[in-house]
């Protein structure tokens, strides 16, 4: 006979970035460098943001997983 199957609890998962919260940081990190390059204040500055704004948009989703448990 075949044992069942043990499933993990969601607590013991390892715990992955989400897309959308990494992508936003990468894109931010790729705009960042390139206002630094093209000596671009503004490209450089809303890079910055995008990568603040991938930040938060972690922090919501993991707030948001938490609450479903």
């Amino acid at each position: 006979m075949t044992e069942p199957e043990e499933k993990e609890s969601e607590a013991e998962k390892p715990k992955m970035p989400t897309v959308s919260g990494l992508g936003q940081k990468v894109l931010g990190e790729i705009e960042k460098l390139a206002g630094i390059v093209n000596a671009d204040p503004l490209a450089q500055a809303e890079g910055e943001f995008n990568i603040e704004v991938g930040d938060i948009r972690d922090d919501l989703e993991d707030d948001l997983s938490r609450s479903k448990e």
